[in-house]
């Protein structure tokens, strides 16, 4: 991964994540940000990524909770028309991996509701796929103390909404769930995919800006989707008022280090600033001036902004917090 952006000596990184007691009005300190690129709770984190969790009384449901525990068996390498190649089981399901995961060390962030939409694969019975190098899979110890299989270190998932071999319904949910390709990175292929960019292959910080040919300067996340703000929340005290269902529309963007940022107003002034929002949820929430993050489940690709104007609340945010395209 390209370090460029992350030539700041570490005093100036901790000093710029320094949340004081009284930033944003919040009455507890964080200062969690240097290790928590992955953020939020980790029930909660992977299912407002991913929307509406399957529930297990639906067909769906019932097929990812039966998935959860079926072996992977053989892996298979599947040619598929918009992803081109991808990792699959046994069964020719597809299999998936969670930017919010991280593959060194291999650890998932998805339990809870999140491992209901997305059944992680077991570690056991699992063997690779003809012709690819066996050293390629391994196992990692999820918190219920299963093992579960991984691909070049990232931990490996079947998609509940995906009801038959071949099927690609996860790719891209929430701008954190891909396909796994044979040498262990994000599937992209050709056509939409493609035009979009992957974000593995735009190599972005945590949080950087793009110009946008309507808008300006926008925030945009690691994988370039575009990150809004919501106008029914408060900067001080912080409070977001998103919660529950809209959470499965507009997922929180999770906490991003200082030092792995390009172009973003992270100066915190003891006031008002860069800081993380401990939601009442467990969440934990980047902020920019005081305003929680959030990106739209509606983007499917970088560049995107579906969400612009949405109930005329919902706006892309400029690098210092503001939002973009407002009617005055």
């Amino acid at each position: 991964m390209k370090t460029s952006w992350r030539s700041a000596s570490l005093v100036a990184s901790a000093a710029a994540v320094l949340v004081l007691t009284t930033a944003c009005g919040q009455d507890k300190a964080d200062t969690s940000t240097g290790s928590q690129n992955v953020g939020a709770a980790p029930a909660a984190n992977g299912y407002g990524s991913a929307g509406a969790a399957a529930s297990p009384s639906t067909g769906a449901g019932a097929a990812g909770a039966g998935a959860q525990t079926q072996s992977a068996g053989q892996l298979a390498v599947a040619d598929t028309d918009k992803l081109g190649e991808v990792v699959t089981d046994s069964a020719g399901m597809t299999l998936y991996r969670f930017d919010k995961d991280t593959a060194e060390p291999p650890k998932s962030n998805c339990d809870g509701d999140c491992a209901t939409a997305w059944p992680p694969v077991p570690a056991s019975g699992a063997t690779a796929p003809i012709g690819i190098d066996k050293t390629l899979l391994g196992e990692v110890t999820r918190t219920d103390g299963t093992k579960q299989l991984t691909y070049e270190g990232w931990p490996l998932y079947r998609f509940a909404k995906d009801t038959k071999a071949g099927d690609t319904k996860g790719q891209g949910v929430g701008g954190t769930w891909y396909a796994t390709a044979p040498d262990g990175k994000k599937a992209s292929g050709g056509g939409e995919a493609a035009a979009g960019g992957s974000a593995e292959a735009a190599d972005l910080p945590g949080l950087s800006t793009r110009n946008d040919p309507e808008l300006g300067e926008v925030v945009v996340d690691k994988n370039g989707m575009t990150v809004y703000r919501f106008e029914k929340d408060v900067p001080w005290p912080m409070k977001s008022n998103c919660v529950g269902e809209c959470l499965e529309k507009w997922p929180v963007v999770a906490p991003v280090d200082a030092a792995d940022t390009k172009g973003i107003d992270n100066k915190n002034d003891g006031r008002r600033g860069y800081v993380v929002n401990n939601r009442p949820d467990g969440l934990k929430q980047q902020s920019i001036d005081c305003w929680p993050l959030y990106t739209f489940a509606g983007d499917k690709k970088p560049g995107d902004t579906n969400g612009q104007g949405v109930g005329g609340t919902w706006y892309a945010i400029s690098p210092e917090g503001k939002p973009l395209g407002k009617p005055k």
